[in-house]
């Protein structure tokens, strides 16, 4: 049975860009740029600041311990020095359903929302922060639930019957293609019905001024929506852009020759095992007394890896469906290559920090080899690319971007590309996916990433990544350890400025809960 769908990449496009009355012409009129922000706090002309990273967080434990409110209690020592948390997506789990936001994401960071002190009566579409929480979309934060998948899980009929009550977050909703994400957190333009009242609206919260025009004003503890799905802010000069990597993460089209039928086939017996493995994961979930503790964290794990094969089917689901010209958001892709162009230009600017979801280098074990991951390491480097050739000798020798964060992989993990042949050399990545679900192991094949290239005189292969540090699931048994974390993150003055990357890690092993040190280092 097909438990989860995500939408095609056009759809997600159109669909937010009603949500936003994207180029309404209320908004043309008054010069507006929905893709830029300024994050108002008073604070933002200061050189050296420090911000958090938190990704793939939305999921509750339903005993006593809850991994994401853990890393919120760590967080909460850093507010007093922390300007904003950057959130690397997936913010609830497991079909970004408005019905989980309430225990998946207020309850746990119920200290950094205005009224927080009475969480339950927050609704999710009218979150005031305090302090920024500033998301990027994760796949999660698309998905929705297939009619039958409602019956079957939403109900409480056979699934919950057989689990004994343990709730899998999958209940009667879904995303709505994302809709509930953007009602959480974005400006939902859509909901002003009137121009009367849309035009008041864009007058009295678009009132920041940025080179592209007026834009619109995050006042922390008064109003904090976000443009759109991608946007850009500046903060003591760097500048941050958000992108939604959902929207160019589809992989290339299997060739029409003989080897492209192979692979095809391949993929299908690979989907019919994985379908097999599923539905046996299924039968011994309900074997598990859920009244013992350690039937209980199994039944966890069985969860995430449930999880884990419903994204391994989509892939493959991807790869099996992409068309001769997939369906790259190349509006989003063209938009990165001028704001970085423009950034470049600019000389206030001192630094770039890209953050998506899904990480363009990796070793963790579930995705380093997907078709996606490759997908979006291509868009990427397009751009880059691009942006290289237009800039010439005007970057000195420095990365287009001096730091990508992103999320997807649950873990804590510090890369670094190599000499790549193309402009994504020498840059920084940071993947802080580990705050709230599940963490899983890093791949075996080892620490470097190696990447098949072509030229005229054939295939080659040739290193475009090394793994630095890698914090995830390990050890096996009764030495099991379930790793926990977030990053934070010291600007320093200075052009080029430094980064001072703090990792903080909280651990589950034998039932209890363990702080893990480890040192900062600077990038």
């Amino acid at each position: 049975m097909e438990f989860i769908i995500d939408p095609p990449i056009p759809v997600k496009i159109q669909k937010m860009k009603e949500r936003v009355q994207w180029q309404h012409p209320s908004i043309v009129q008054r010069g507006i740029d929905q893709t830029s922000m300024v994050l108002d706090d008073g604070n933002s002309d200061n050189p050296e600041f420090s911000f958090m990273v938190i990704g793939d967080t939305g999921t509750k434990s339903p005993d006593e311990h809850h991994p994401q409110r853990k890393i919120a209690e760590i967080m909460l020592n850093h507010l007093d020095e922390c300007r904003f948390v950057l959130h690397t997506g997936d913010v609830i789990y497991v079909v970004g359903s408005h019905e989980y936001y309430q225990t998946n994401f207020i309850e746990p960071y119920r200290e950094f929302l205005e009224r927080g002190e009475n969480f339950k009566h927050i609704p999710y579409n009218g979150m005031m922060f305090k302090v920024p929480i500033l998301p990027v979309l994760g796949n999660h934060d698309y998905y929705d639930v297939p009619f039958m998948s409602r019956l079957f899980a939403g109900t409480t009929l056979l699934l919950r019957r057989l689990l004994r009550r343990k709730d899998f977050e999958i209940g009667w909703h879904g995303s709505y293609q994302g809709d509930a994400y953007a009602q959480a957190f974005l400006d939902y333009l859509k909901a002003i019905a009137s121009v009367p009242h849309l035009e008041r609206h864009l007058d009295c919260h678009y009132t920041a001024l940025t080179e592209t025009g007026r834009c619109l004003r995050y006042e922390p503890g008064c109003f904090t929506r976000l443009p759109n799905r991608y946007y850009t802010f500046r903060y003591g000069g760097i500048d941050f852009f958000a992108l939604d990597s959902n929207t160019f993460n589809e992989p290339s089209p299997l060739p029409t020759t003989q080897e492209g039928e192979i692979e095809r086939r391949k993929l299908k017996k690979r989907q019919h095992e994985i379908e097999q493995e599923e539905m046996q994961i299924l039968s011994i979930c309900t074997q598990l007394n859920l009244d013992i503790p350690e039937e209980a964290e199994k039944l966890d794990a069985l969860k995430a890896n449930l999880n884990q094969i419903d994204q391994i089917k989509i892939d493959i689901e991807k790869q099996l469906e992409s068309h001769n010209f997939p369906n790259t958001d190349f509006e989003q892709l063209n938009w990165l290559r001028e704001r970085l162009i423009e950034s470049w230009n600019h000389e206030e600017v001192r630094g770039r920090i890209i953050y998506f979801h899904h990480p363009p280098y990796v070793t963790e074990a579930t995705k380093w080899y997907q078709a996606q991951t490759l997908a979006v390491r291509h868009n990427l480097r397009s751009v880059f690319d691009q942006v290289a050739e237009t800039l010439g000798s005007l970057t000195q020798g420095r990365s287009i971007v001096d730091l990508i964060l992103n999320g997807h992989a649950h873990c804590l993990e510090y890369l670094r590309t190599t000499d790549t042949g193309h402009a994504d050399s020498h840059i920084n990545c940071i993947i802080s996916g580990g705050s709230g679900h599940l963490p899983r192991r890093q791949r075996e094949e080892g620490l470097e990433l190696m990447e098949t290239f072509e030229d005229m005189t054939g295939s080659y292969n040739r290193k475009v990544a090394d793994s630095l540090l890698f914090t995830g699931r390990n050890g096996y048994g009764t030495q099991e350890r379930f790793p926990y974390s977030f990053v934070r993150i010291d600007v320093q003055d200075g052009c080029p400025p430094k980064f001072i990357i703090r990792p903080f890690i909280t651990e589950r092993f034998q039932g209890g809960w363990y702080n893990r040190h480890l040192e900062p280092f600077v990038i």
